[in-house]
């Protein structure tokens, strides 16, 4: 294909993917409300934009904020600090305050991300601070056909020795289906028909706002998400949410602070205005980024790759696969959204060495926050199959730019 096709070839996507488009639109609609009223009923004030240095001890910005997130979410509380610098902190963070030695958790999603890997102690690397080296154990049921094995699952958890059960909502560096609302609330269900005791925590990042509907209000205990991906909207400039009971985000606020302080200290620093424009303009970012993959899912496959998910299937994140096959055509991709970015377009990406990641990773990303993964950005580990994860995008305008900048790049 040659730089004359491009225009023709876009043309055509942007008509066979109106109807998806529309979809998208809709669930923006039901989410933006949703938001909209949270701040309207907690009662949201100037004031509370207003933000606190050193301790921060009982700062009401900031306790505002964890209201709002706990309202949006159905939740009983929550935990939203920029001092949980990622979602994979979080998680750590999580699951640390919730296990103790000699416990079990259970991930019925498979192997979890690669740096949640290393948090647990199943990586290739081994880390004297995991989960494992405090006498936390680790189970795991896979998945099949990209959907749970309720029956092996609830065999399972009859025997009533697991303290934690994981769901991954987004698929990581695997080659499974993300994982949509109705599927977890169906495995919910099953569990709860055999144990009311075991807690159930899900990764829910990537997923926030793809759907009407959040993990907790289908019955998870607790969920956990970056505000560098879809509730940061690409304004906020750092920290991530918990979000549950309030028992159990107590213990979490423990594990972050300390045992007797809990949620009662944590300066917001100047970021309060961020974190709430961000949550106020993410159903927005979120259906920009949804429709950014959605263009990308369906003018790739035309030009004859294989993507997941395709264009009109339905989604439970923003992340869209592309199947490239070597690694040098997974090089020259990412390398090709780097071109299609807004800030350091001019850098050439190459794999290397990651923390928390057992192959080399090359990472495309020109945004304004680093790490903003709800900015238009493609990563992906250098093994086989050789997959692009892509990501993101502040607008569908910009990200739709972004992926011509790449096809016009590879297909030189």
């Amino acid at each position: 294909m040659d730089k004359q096709e491009i225009p023709q070839i876009t043309k055509e996507t942007e008509e066979e993917i109106k109807e998806q488009i529309k979809k998208v639109e809709e669930i923006c609609q039901i989410n933006s409300k949703k938001v909209l009223t949270a701040f309207q009923e907690c009662n949201l004030q100037e004031v509370h934009l207003v933000s606190s240095t050193g301790y921060g001890i009982d700062e009401a910005g900031r306790n505002k904020i964890e209201e709002i997130y706990a309202k949006i979410f159905k939740a009983e509380d929550s935990l939203v600090r920029t001092q949980l610098i990622s979602g994979t902190h979080a998680l750590a963070v999580t699951l640390s305050a919730l296990l103790r030695p000699n416990e079990t958790m259970l991930s019925i999603t498979g192997e979890p991300y690669d740096t949640l890997q290393t948090v647990i102690g199943i990586g290739k690397k081994e880390s004297k601070s995991s989960l494992k080296s405090f006498g936390i154990k680790y189970e795991q049921i896979n998945l099949i056909n990209n959907d749970f094995d309720i029956e092996k699952i609830k065999q399972r958890l009859a025997k009533k020795d697991v303290k934690l059960v994981e769901i991954q909502r987004s698929r990581g560096y695997s080659t499974r289906k993300s994982l949509t609302i109705e599927k977890i609330e169906k495995v919910i269900t099953a569990i709860r028909e055999v144990n009311n005791e075991v807690i159930i925590m899900v990764d829910n990042c990537y997923g926030e706002f793809v759907q009407d509907k959040e993990p907790i209000e289908i019955g998870a205990d607790i969920a956990v998400g970056s505000l560098m991906k879809n509730l940061g909207a690409g304004i906020a400039t750092s920290g991530a949410y918990i979000v549950g009971k309030k028992d159990l985000i107590e213990l979490c606020a423990e594990r972050l602070t300390s045992p007797g302080i809990g949620k009662e200290i944590g300066p917001s620093l100047n970021q309060n205005p961020l974190l709430l424009k961000g949550l106020f303009f993410a159903p927005t970012v979120v259906a920009s980024s949804v429709k950014t993959a959605i263009f990308a899912s369906r003018i790739l496959e035309k030009l004859g790759y294989k993507v997941e998910p395709t264009y009109n299937e339905q989604r439970a994140d923003i992340v869209q696969t592309i199947s490239l096959g070597s690694e040098e055509a997974l090089v020259k991709f990412c390398q090709g959204i780097q071109k299609g970015s807004p800030i350091d377009s001019y850098v050439i990406p190459y794999p290397s060495d990651m923390g928390g990641y057992d192959d080399k990773v090359i990472m495309a990303a020109g945004t304004f926050t680093q790490g903003s993964t709800i900015e238009l950005s493609c990563d992906g580990p250098i093994r086989a199959p050789y997959i692009a994860y892509m990501q993101g995008g502040l607008t569908y305008e910009y990200g739709k730019l972004g992926i011509l900048k790449a096809i016009e790049y590879i297909k030189k």
